[in-house]
Formats: structure tokens, sequence, C-alpha cells
């Protein structure tokens, strides 16, 4: 639904804002869900005091605060320590389902639509291997007790009168890790999850989230701590047409950001290795192949459902990580922002090795509120020159960006080397590869694996259309004079 401006978007959106504003107390908090639903009508569920209830929640979670108990008689701010004020202190799960939100879709199931015209093949009766599919004078009728959910009936109707019906969360999910409480409400496996939020987009009922450090980050901007931007090369595009790279550079500077840099620059360092490497270690055979790790969904999901495959995956620094020890080397008194797409990269961030590195990540969206708040008008912003990655870094936003940069570099840095190439896009076809790979049919390989289809201009904290978004990137891409392969030698 990226690009679609629902219901969803716009409660998400005014809680964003909400959270960005300055002058905040724990009176104002247990105010908001008043201000964002108005009146006594409700305008999205049955009750109003149920709509309001929601918004506590995602106010919560919005500050980093896990869910509340549903017989805990507590305030929204509960657990809001002062250390919580500027510092990241939230903790496990990330993504989580609001459970009176949810909607408690059924799961997959097949059923009879009124395309059905009786007909006297019947043919969906004949192919169920179970019998579950009565022919009757009201109507073909399927047990869903009886089911195996295989869709051959769906496959032989012909009037496509049989539908699968798909819990829309779970279908998102690429490794399966959706199920459900006692109550039919969707519940996540965090043994699974990878935090690539294809669930929190997914869902109609907006009843999954994650959660978000804008309210510190908006709380160290008003403080005055100098924190600096690094910005993932898929934000070109997702503010408007009027927010151009330049514009987007000079907006950050506006409210607050002490400097801006490219994440596209620790891409760049990265391509640069795993060029090498692959040329060194892959194709003369000493390395099974060379899979790429800067989408955290994609290579979590790898190292834990394909352990004995896993030290194939890129040692390079994310470009995440990458740029922000950068950062910290030049500005050793500043804390870092990442700001991206991807919900798995909060996840990312978190890990002790990286916590000193990243100090926020906000996703596009949450930047989006912290803009609302200030009432930014691109269409009246100066912008400010913005050229810290070449194009191999800035390209890394779409799928097989990451693979043809590398690819890319080994054949100008190696002509001798062939490079044989693979890419999935979705966590589902990701690990469709890895099996293959793990039966022996990648050796010398450079394999891409992206959890969002479409790459990082489709992940779940973008604003834009994925074709839209990819356009931009690549004009983006293009426009960058740097050549990231002058001087470099092959050896």
């Amino acid at each position: 639904m990226r690009g679609v401006y629902t219901p969803v978007t716009k409660i998400r959106r005014q809680i964003f804002t909400e959270i960005a504003l300055e002058g905040w107390s724990q009176e104002k908090v247990e105010e908001l869900p008043y201000k964002i639903i108005s009146g006594e009508i409700p305008q999205y569920r049955d009750s109003v005091f149920k709509e309001r209830a929601i918004v506590g929640e995602r106010l919560r979670l919005a500050m980093g605060l896990p869910l509340r108990d549903i017989n805990d008689n507590a305030p929204i701010s509960k657990g809001l320590s002062d250390d919580m004020l500027i510092n990241q202190a939230y903790e496990l799960p990330l993504i989580n389902v609001i459970p009176f939100a949810c909607n408690a879709c059924p799961e997959t199931s097949y059923m009879v639509t009124d395309n059905c015209r009786h007909c006297l093949a019947h043919p969906c009766v004949s192919v169920c291997p179970v019998s579950a599919i009565q022919f009757t004078a009201e109507g073909t009728v399927i047990d869903q007790d009886k089911c195996l959910k295989c869709g051959r009936c769906k496959e032989v109707c012909p009037y496509s009168a049989i539908v699968k019906y798909d819990r829309p969360c779970a279908a998102a999910c690429g490794v399966k890790a959706i199920g459900s409480d006692h109550l039919g409400r969707a519940k996540i496996d965090y043994d699974k999850c990878v935090a690539c939020g294809q669930c929190i987009v997914s869902c109609p009922f907006g009843a999954i989230t994650d959660k978000s450090q804008l309210f510190q980050l908006a709380t160290a901007l008003k403080e005055g701590v100098p924190v600096v931007a690094e910005v993932a090369p898929s934000f070109v595009g997702q503010f408007g047409p009027a927010a151009t790279p330049d514009k987007v550079k000079a907006a950050l500077k506006l409210i607050g950001f002490a400097d801006v840099v490219e994440v596209g620059w620790g891409a760049d360092r990265g391509t640069v290795e795993e060029v090498h490497h692959y040329a060194k270690h892959v194709a003369t055979g000493e390395a099974r192949f060379l899979a790429t790790s800067c989408c955290p969904a994609w290579s979590v999901m790898a190292k834990n459902e394909f352990p004995e495959i896993s030290q194939y995956l890129s040692q390079a620094y994310t470009p995440m990580v990458e740029t922000a020890r950068h950062v910290k080397k030049t500005h050793p008194d500043h804390k870092v922002a990442f700001i991206g797409p991807c919900s798995a990269k909060k996840l990312e961030a978190m890990r002790r090795t990286i916590r000193s590195d990243v100090d926020y990540v906000i996703t596009f969206e949450e930047l989006m509120g912290m803009f609302a708040a200030k009432d930014v008008d691109f269409g009246e912003i100066e912008g400010e020159p913005f050229a810290d990655a070449a194009p191999e870094g800035r390209g890394y936003a779409v799928s097989g960006g990451v693979a043809g940069a590398i690819a890319s570099g080994v054949h100008k840095l190696y002509p001798e080397v062939e490079v044989k190439m693979d890419r999935a896009e979705g966590l589902a076809n990701c690990k469709k590869m890895l099996a293959i790979a793990k039966a022996g049919k990648r050796e010398g390989y450079l394999m891409e694996g992206m959890a969002c289809v479409g790459g990082c201009v489709a992940g779940p904290g973008t604003l834009q259309p994925i074709n839209k978004a990819t356009a931009a990137v690549n004009k983006f891409k293009a426009e960058s004079p740097i050549d990231l392969f002058e001087g470099e030698e092959g050896q």
C-alpha cells in the first residue's frame, strides 16, 4: 500500500508528527489520543474508545515503549524514564501486534465465490483428494475442516470461481513467522522473525507496527545534541517532487541536524572490498560463493536457516555501519542517526557491537513526521550540494543494484574474471536461492538477497510507489560525479 494514502497512513502520520513536536509533558501524552481521535462518533472501528486505545498503544511504540498488558491500568507514558529521553533504550520485540487492533483474519483457506455457475462437470469435486467439496442445489461448498489447502480445485475451475484467501500479514511474511493466538489474532514467532516489516505494510487494519526512536531523536535535537544524519540512497523521491536531494539535505539541517552524509559512501567502501574478495577468493574456487549482506533481514534469515553456508555471506560492514564509523571518526563528539526505509535496520542497530556506532534509526515515514512538525516547505528551501557517493553506492537502493555494483567493479579491475550472478527478492525467494546454493549449484556465484521485492525502495518505511522511487534512485545514481574505481587496481 506504499504510495496510497489510506486511513492507516493518516493515523500513523498524525502520531509521528505529534511525537516529533516540541514541548512534551506527561499531560500532553495522555491527551493525544483525544486530539488524534476527536468527537464521539467512531471513524474507523466500532467504538471511538477502541480507536483511542489503539492510538495509545501506537504512541507508546512510537516512543520506544513496550505494549501495555490488556489488564494494566496505566498511563500511556508508563516506563518513560529520563534515560529514554535522548538515549536508545527500547528492548525487543521490535515488531509488535496490537492485539485488540487485529481483526483476527482467517488463516489460509479456499472459498467459492458467486462466480460459480454450478456447472455439469464440476471438476473441483472430482480433483479434491479428501472429498471436501460438495455440489449442492444451493451451490458449491468447501468443508474447511476437511480441506487440505492444496489448491487443486482453484486450478481446475473454468470460471475462476474459487479463490485462495490469505491472511495479508502472513502472506507477506517470507519466513512464516506469523501464526495465531488463542483468539485467532495474529501472533509473531520471534524465533523466526527477522524484522523485515512487510507485515506492517500489509495489514489493512494497521494492527502491526514497530518501535521507534523518533521521540528520542526529536528530544536530542531539541536539546541541542549534535547529530549527524546518514541518509540511505532510497531517500530520493520519497518526500514529493519538490524534495530534491539537495533540498532534503537542507531540510535536515533546518530541523536541527548538524550535518548530512550519504549512506552510499559506506556502500561504495563495501563494494570495493567485495570486488576484491570475489576476484581473489570466489572466482579462484577458494570460497564457494559470495552472498551480499547489506540487507539485514536477508542476512539474519540466512544465518538462522542456513548456518552451514552463512560463512559465505559478505564480511564487509553494512553501508549503515561503515558510514556511521566514518562519521564517528570525523565527528567523535556527535551522535549518528540512520534514516532509511527499513525496520530491520533498527534491529541491526540494537546489536551489542553496533550500538556505539549508530545511536538512532528512523524511517522515511517517521522523518516525514518531523518535517510536518516543523512545517517544512520544500518549495521554499534553498538546497545544498549533495555528492558523497558514487553511482555504485547509490544503486544499492534498488533490486540488483548491489550485485550490479560488484560485478561492474570486477569487470573494471579484473577483466579476465567472469562474474556469475544470481539474485532474489522477497524472503521466500531468498530461501529458495540459498537452498540451491546449499545443494552445491551456485559455486563461484555472486548472490544478492533483498528482503523487500523491489529492493530498499520497497521497504516498510517508504512513502512512494516502488516504480516512482526506483526511477528517482536511477536518476540520482546517474547524477553522481564520483568515479569509484578511479585509481583502484586489481591485485
